[in-house]
């Protein structure tokens, strides 16, 4: 990981079109603005976290909906 000390107005370029620009510093919170195209996908780490264990959930099967999907199989024959 790089570590990069920058005040407010200053940019770091990422690539050759990604620019992220420290708009304010409040205390110990930091404001920054990130300049990319539309193709280039910025999300917040604990947003996609959160969505990958929501869909982790959803995919996981309970022993309960397994036992029933066996039994209804079973019951077919």
């Amino acid at each position: 990981m790089l570590v990069l000390s920058r005040r407010v107005g200053e940019s770091v370029v990422i690539g050759d079109n990604v620019t992220v620009t420290v708009l304010e510093i409040r205390g110990d919170v930091v404001r920054i603005g990130i300049d990319a195209p539309r193709s280039v996908a910025v999300n917040r780490a604990e947003l996609l976290a959160e969505l990958e264990s929501s869909n982790q959930a959803a995919a996981a099967a309970s022993e309960e909906q397994v036992a029933s999907l066996a039994r209804a199989l079973r019951d077919k024959r």
